[in-house]
């Protein structure tokens, strides 16, 4: 077995408490800025005042959106704590790529960039970012999977950490790092193979929501709906709404053709 006895807080400054899963998530939000940066400068038909204002789009909504799909999620928990509705010690992959891509959408809409292109440029940056992001959920103890006798499983013992103590669970962080860094090099292969923008954007979002819905049943949770957890009923929404969109543009290039 693999134990972890880390605190999930990284340093205090006063009373503020700086935890390692904050200081990772902010590094993955960097990963994707300084690859939109690097995409720029190899040529990319995208300006750099575009990156930025995006950012500054993108950034809030997704952790709004993020913060606000864990409350939902943890509603029986938060209706009894109001005052603790705001904050960020619980957000949610799903409402940060959709609330950032829903931002920045309406942002493409005003400013005249082809949101399509922007959105398959960023693709792979994206699935690279929850992998790292995930290294934080390992630290802080949040998103372990169900209880194990697998040796590889983990047990954490800091009195701190999110998830139950003394006990072997499923690394299912470590299993979705693996995975995403695989759909990484995925993306990274068909860029340039897909038409009409937007393709590759699809196929990451497709991909991940497959993962999503499967490791559902592995992960600890609670259920959202029809036994599912919330991750899983999205991510069954957001798969079914891919692939009708990449059938209709399918079909549609075949009766173009």
């Amino acid at each position: 077995m693999i134990k972890i006895g880390i605190s999930p807080i990284a340093f205090t400054i006063g009373t503020l408490s700086v935890t390692w899963y904050g200081i990772i998530v902010a590094l993955a939000i960097l990963v994707i800025v300084l690859w939109l940066v690097r995409e720029v400068r190899k040529g990319a038909n995208l300006s750099y005042d575009t990156v930025f204002t995006a950012s500054i789009v993108g950034i809030p909504a997704g952790i709004i959106m993020a913060r606000l799909l864990h409350v939902v999620d943890k509603w029986d928990y938060y209706s009894q704590n109001l005052g603790q509705i705001v904050g960020t010690s619980g957000l949610t992959i799903y409402g940060a790529v959709l609330g950032a891509a829903l931002a920045i959408w309406i942002y493409s809409r005003i400013s005249g960039f082809k949101f399509g292109y922007f959105a398959d440029l960023i693709a792979p940056a994206i699935i690279l970012a929850q992998s790292i992001g995930r290294l934080g959920c390992i630290l802080n103890g949040c998103c372990y999977g169900a209880e194990t006798s697998l040796f590889w499983g983990i047990v954490y013992t800091h009195p701190e950490s999110s998830a139950p103590l003394g006990i072997a669970v499923h690394p299912t962080q470590i299993y979705e790092i693996l995975y995403n860094l695989m759909v990484f090099g995925i993306l990274l292969k068909l860029r340039g193979k897909f038409k009409p923008d937007g393709s590759i954007f699809l196929i990451y979002l497709s991909l991940y929501s497959a993962w999503r819905i499967g490791i559902g049943f592995l992960r600890d949770g609670t259920p959202f709906l029809f036994n599912l957890q919330q991750a899983q009923v999205i991510g069954i929404i957001v798969l079914a709404i891919c692939v009708s969109i990449m059938a209709f543009r399918t079909r549609r290039v075949k009766i173009e053709n």
